[in-house]
């Protein structure tokens, strides 16, 4: 499953990795209309998301989750071949995140349906964190294979990815849910589930920091090399790729420390250090380009480190007999305020001169600090809606 997970995250920032570099020039293209058309992906991805994922309350996950898969490389690969501006592009990358809607929570509902009885955190932790090894792979086929043969090619090569997914589909055996009476969209369970709606809310608040790093990372250091002469060696490629892929053992690690010192605290702790983080950086725009590089990969650390702990601790949470409907509003609101995360940085950078502003980096970041720093008052909230009860890390 997380193999499969890798090959469907190969289209996942192939849009973002290539915006700064090659599209925004091609196409004319403000930061806001480039951050605009970076969160179609997550706009289309929340827009199907609460259907696809509470339907595997009814049906096998495989099946929607080979379903999404398909769409998803398709979408991708069409982009390619139709895409020519602002409009028909993000048209067609919200058609993609529509079907990696169908293929993210539904592959973990998947995997979940099929672990055995007893604590599934480590396992659910693995597959969440291979989500950053995908998206790190994800920014190195995309940037090399436009650097070599143009955007276009990035976007067919990509859009093959998913079909590892579809493989490991095929080697799955079926495994159909107890039949469920009632409404398929019935979110009123989860929302008298204070426990878990700190979570999701807590889970937002990290997507909307991700996704609006993610999106920009490759913009940010375009403007480092032009302005501090960073080594040749040290590029957007490598940068961007050494950021995600570090996202993986700091997912592990966060989650670890979750069931050490409890889920609370440890992802409380690491929102408010990721927040610093970014502070630092936006007061530091134009510092040498080895000190910024540095800074990055400990953001690297800290953005993803709360991703594992805050999912297992939903799914811990979750009612079983809601367990699709409570994956369905978690990604709903995650990638709600991913889209906004995406979109809002690009604004940002807009309204404070721009991505070759150092003025603009600087609300970009303190905008991303802001943002996270609303997952800690979710999860305070949320315990104290039941102050009588303890939540435990495992």
């Amino acid at each position: 499953m997380c193999l499969g997970q890798v090959g469907n995250l190969l289209p996942h920032v192939t849009l973002s990795a290539n915006l700064a570099q090659h599209l925004m020039p091609a196409w004319g293209l403000s930061a806001a209309e480039g951050g605009l058309m970076a969160s179609g992906y997550a706009f289309g991805y929340m827009l199907a998301v609460p259907l696809l994922t509470t339907l595997t309350d009814r049906i096998d996950a495989r099946l929607v989750l080979l379903c999404g898969s398909v769409v998803s490389g398709l979408a991708t690969i069409a982009f390619s071949l139709f895409a020519q501006g602002f409009w028909s592009g993000t048209i067609i990358w919200s058609i993609a995140g529509l079907g990696f809607a169908g293929a993210y929570m539904p592959g973990l509902k998947a995997l979940t349906d099929r672990l055995p009885a007893g604590n599934s955190s480590r396992a659910v932790t693995l597959y969440t964190s291979s989500f950053s090894f995908g998206v790190g792979i994800s920014f190195l086929v995309a940037q090399v294979t436009a650097d070599k043969w143009g955007w276009p090619a990035a976007f067919v090569v990509t859009g093959i990815g998913p079909i590892a997914m579809v493989m490991a589909c095929a080697l799955m055996e079926a495994r159909r849910p107890e039949p469920k009476t009632g409404r398929l969209l019935n979110f009123k369970p989860v929302f008298a589930n204070r426990e878990a709606l700190g979570y999701i809310f807590g889970y937002g608040a990290h997507c909307f920091e991700l996704y609006g790093i993610r999106t920009w990372l490759v913009g940010f250091w375009t403007f480092v090399v032009a302005h501090q002469d960073a080594p040749s060696w040290l590029s957007p490629v490598v940068v961007s790729f050494l950021f995600a892929i570090i996202s993986m053992p700091a997912s592990i690690l966060g989650n670890e420390a979750a069931l050490k010192f409890g889920r609370h605290r440890a992802i409380i702790s690491v929102m408010i250090t990721s927040a610093c983080v970014a502070t630092i950086i936006a007061f530091n725009a134009t510092a040498p380009a080895w000190a910024l590089v540095l800074l990055l990969l400990i953001y690297g650390v800290t953005v993803p480190a709360d991703s594992g702990a805050l999912t297992a601790g939903m799914s811990a949470a979750a009612d079983p007999n809601y367990r699709g409907a409570t994956l369905a509003l978690h990604s709903t609101v995650g990638f709600g305020l991913s889209a906004l995360g995406a979109w809002g940085t690009g604004v940002a950078l807009d309204a404070a001169g721009g991505p070759q502003s150092a003025g603009g980096w600087w609300l970009a970041f303190m905008m991303l600090a802001v943002g996270i720093l609303m997952g800690p008052l979710a999860l305070l909230l949320s315990r104290a809606a039941r102050p009588k009860r303890d939540v435990p890390a495992q």
